[in-house]
């Protein structure tokens, strides 16, 4: 038995419980479904010689996953991870508050509660103005939040202190500094990292493909290449609700099955309306329910 710490091509590396790491491929039955094994997974291996295969594949505890680009099939990102870390960018590119709102929706709606990492609080003014806004908003509905920079050094203690304990994920946008952060957290890593896109703003992918890093002081991340595309999958429009903490506070509403959306007596609503539930964050619902219903659409 092992885990898979790397996917590249086909190649697994899987890391054995005894301590060493071999090449694996997949056993025939386990390549009819593309995407079945992924970095954290639990296998079982066999070799012949020097050639090592993967035959099965655990039950995950967990499963990071969003939406494909196809739109057709899941990726999945990983699997039993201990916690997940939402990393964006405070400026250069400066994230939205829909884009924070749909990594932490991503997060939740695999049964994880996460935590948002602030990066770049070194880079201007800019940064420094928009942290307190962002931080007071997603303190207030119930979300941890880190602010740190990779280059000053602020922050990483605290972010130090997650990443040794058990094995994590950072995920967020290319460019938003995931690799300087790790870098910068465990030098000898000595992990690629990039410039922003001059004519987007936006970053260039630095990771390519997905591994399990192992850090000095004991811990893991999942390192996984930087994607802008936030959708989510297989989440019911029912379930969305549930990935927004502060809507649990609300009043109960008159109607068991309440979209939130037009219902009379709606307790989301009223929330809304009393300012207890801020407008960013219903609207980000919104747009994310909605999507959920055309996904779950049939497709004649």
């Amino acid at each position: 038995m092992g885990a898979v710490h790397e996917t590249r091509g086909g190649v697994y590396t899987v890391r054995l419980d005894d301590g060493r790491r071999v090449d694996a491929s997949l056993r025939g039955r386990l390549k009819q479904s593309p995407g079945h094994v992924v970095i954290g997974d639990r296998v079982a291996v066999a070799n012949e010689g020097e050639t090592w295969t993967i035959e099965s594949v655990e039950e995950r505890s967990t499963g990071l996953m969003r939406r494909g680009r196809s739109g057709a099939a899941p990726k999945v990102l990983a699997a039993n991870l201990d916690r997940v870390f939402a990393v964006v960018a405070l400026t250069a590119p400066a994230a939205t508050t829909e884009l924070i709102d749909r990594l932490l929706v991503l997060i939740e709606s695999s049964g994880m509660h996460p935590m948002l990492v602030l990066n770049k609080l070194d880079l201007d003014a800019g940064a420094r103005a928009a942290l307190g806004p962002l931080t007071e908003l997603y303190e207030s509905v119930g979300y941890h939040t880190l602010p740190v920079s990779a280059k000053s050094g602020e922050g990483l203690e605290a972010l130090r202190t997650e990443l040794c304990r058990g094995t994590s994920a950072l995920i967020g946008p290319s460019g938003v500094g995931k690799s300087s952060l790790l870098n910068a957290l465990d030098p000898a890593l000595a992990l690629r990292t990039g410039e922003l896109s001059g004519k987007s703003g936006t970053g260039r992918h630095t990771t390519v493909s997905s591994r399990l890093i192992g850090l000095s002081c004991g811990g893991f991340v999942a390192d996984t290449p930087g994607f802008g595309d936030v959708a989510l999958w297989g989440v019911a429009p029912e379930d969305i609700s549930g990935c927004f903490p502060e809507f649990g506070n609300a009043e109960p509403c008159r109607f068991r099955v309440c979209t939130h959306l037009h219902e009379p007596d709606c307790g989301v609503r009223a929330a809304l309306t009393e300012g207890r539930i801020r407008e960013e964050r219903y609207r980000s619902y919104k747009k994310l329910y909605e999507e959920a219903v055309e996904a779950a659409a049939p497709n004649y």
